[in-house]
């Protein structure tokens, strides 16, 4: 399914190389990802050598830019068809993962990944703003992940709340916005977020990616994360 020899070009310019297992595991998530996608829509990219790159080097290119730790503490946040966490848990079993989804269709499919693989990890299904409140989960992780198009004011106050304070929110952006990221540092700040770094670069020519890494350097307010309805209607500012 995947097409290793691109995979492996892609990824290589970010110093980055797969070993034979880790890529099987990745090759049987892009396998049931295709199989699964012809009865629940799970990405509308699906030609093989599209999903090698804009899915499984895209979530890659993470490991050359922010720096995870042996057995870090990661909770993919909205993780869908489980973009990126479950491409950075195949590459790197030994990350302690967490699934977030408010759809629990989209789990089952991750779970029925995680069992072909014969890699541990947990799913959650939950809304973000309910479980960043849980204190089982509030601040408790040393990265949550996301990989969507909001505005990154509003996914913060999705992810931040579960980073603990050192830890580091990670979003994955395609487009150029860096107007988004100037309006966002005040969003940031209140929620005990600071970026520390935007990663600007080609995925392949003519794609454009950013990845931002947001350090967590104090506690989010108790009054954070706010309802979703709130989140979208005024988002902090």
């Amino acid at each position: 399914m995947l097409n290793r020899r691109l995979l492996e070009k892609t990824i290589e310019k970010f110093g980055l190389s797969l070993d034979d297992e880790a890529f099987s595991r990745l090759d049987t998530f892009a396998e049931m990802l295709a199989e699964t996608n012809k009865s629940f829509n799970l990405t509308a990219i699906t030609e093989p050598d599209e999903m090698t790159v804009k899915h499984f080097a895209d979530c890659l290119s993470v490991f050359a830019f922010v720096d995870i730790h042996e057995s870090s503490s990661v909770i993919d946040v909205g993780t869908g068809a489980g973009f990126p966490g479950m491409v950075l848990l195949l590459a790197r079993p030994d990350i302690k993962m967490i699934f977030l989804d408010s759809l629990n269709k989209r789990l089952n499919f991750i779970e029925d990944v995680l069992k072909a693989t014969g890699v541990d990890a947990e799913t959650l299904h939950a809304r973000a703003e309910d479980a960043g409140k849980d204190a089982v989960y509030r601040e408790s992780f040393d990265f949550a992940t996301a990989r969507a198009v909001a505005d990154l004011s509003v996914l913060s106050e999705y992810c931040l709340p579960f980073v603990r304070v050192g830890g580091s929110f990670v979003s994955m952006k395609s487009a150029d916005t860096d107007g988004e990221f100037e309006n966002a540092k005040a969003a940031i700040s209140v929620l005990g977020g600071e970026i520390k770094s935007i990663n600007s670069f080609n995925l392949v020519e003519n794609m454009p990616r950013k990845i931002v890494e947001i350090k967590k350097i104090s506690q989010t307010p108790t009054a954070y994360p706010r309802t979703s309805k709130k989140i979208a209607k005024s988002p902090i500012k």
